[in-house]
C-alpha cells in the first residue's frame, strides 16, 4: 500500500515535471504554502530533475526558410494605376494573387511542419524511475510509438552483471523486458509489440545476469522504478 509520504513525494515529483492536471497543481501550491516538509521535497526533486532539464537542446527554427518565404511576400507592390472595370482580364492582377496565395500555402506548410515536428519530440508519457533517496532515469514515450530511456545518475554494473528495463502493461501478462544495456546509457526501449502505454503503467530496471534474465521475468533487485504520468 502506498504510503501519505510516498503520496506527496509523488505529488511534488510530478509537479516539478509539469504534469499535473490544474485541480492537482492548484493542490500542490497549496501545500507549498502551508507545509515546509512539502516545499522542502519540491526543492529536493528540483535538484534531482536539473539534469534532465539542462539535457534539452534549443531547437532554433530552419532560418533558411525563414528567408525564403520573407523573400517571397517582400516584393514591393506596383506603381498605382487607374483601376479597370475588367481586373479578371489584368495577368498581372492574377500573377500578384497567384503569388500571394502560394507564400501563404509555403508559411502554412512550415508551420504545420514544426508543430508536427514538436508534437513528435514532446513526450506523450513520462515515468521518474527512482530508489526512494534519488532519481536514477526517466522514461519518455512519445506519440508516434518511440520511448526512450535516459539515465541521470552512474549505476555501478558489476562485469558479469547488465541492467534490464521492465514494463508492466497488465497484471494478466505480467513484468515484459523492454530494453537491455551493460551501462547506463540512453537506451531505445522496445514496445512495439505491447499495447499502447497509459498512465500509472510501472516501469522499472533490474541487475541481471550478464544477457539478461534467463527465465524472461525479473530475477534481480531492483534498482529504480516509477509509474508513468501523463504529460501536458
Amino acid at each position: 500500500m502506498t504510503s501519505h509520504n510516498d503520496d506527496s513525494r509523488a505529488l511534488a515529483a510530478d509537479f516539478v515535471l509539469g504534469v499535473l492536471d490544474a485541480a492537482d497543481r492548484a493542490k500542490a501550491e497549496a501545500l507549498m504554502a502551508s507545509d515546509a516538509s512539502f516545499a522542502a521535497e519540491i526543492e529536493r526533486w528540483r535538484e534531482r530533475l536539473a539534469d534532465l532539464d539542462a539535457s534539452a537542446t534549443p531547437l532554433p527554427p530552419d532560418q533558411a526558410v525563414w528567408s525564403r518565404i520573407e523573400s517571397a511576400i517582400a516584393a514591393p507592390p506596383p506603381a498605382s494605376r487607374p483601376a479597370r472595370p475588367a481586373l479578371w482580364h489584368s495577368l498581372r492582377a492574377w500573377r500578384a494573387i497567384g503569388l500571394i496565395a502560394s507564400a501563404a500555402s509555403l508559411l502554412f506548410a512550415v508551420a504545420f511542419g514544426v508543430a508536427l515536428r514538436e508534437a513528435q519530440r514532446t513526450p506523450a508519457l513520462i515515468a521518474v524511475l527512482v530508489d526512494g533517496n534519488r532519481t536514477g532515469a526517466v522514461v519518455q514515450v512519445f506519440n508516434d510509438g518511440r520511448a526512450v530511456l535516459l539515465p541521470l545518475t552512474d549505476i555501478a554494473v558489476p562485469a558479469d552483471r547488465a541492467l534490464q528495463v521492465w514494463t508492466l502493461p497488465s497484471r494478466e501478462r505480467g513484468p515484459v523486458s523492454v530494453g537491455l544495456m551493460d551501462q547506463a546509457r540512453t537506451l531505445p526501449l522496445t514496445l512495439k509489440d505491447l499495447p499502447a502505454p497509459r498512465s500509472d503503467q510501472l516501469f522499472e530496471i533490474t541487475l541481471e545476469p550478464k544477457g539478461g534474465s534467463p527465465t524472461g521475468r525479473p530475477t534481480g533487485p531492483i534498482l529504480f522504478k516509477g509509474l508513468a504520468s501523463r504529460a501536458l
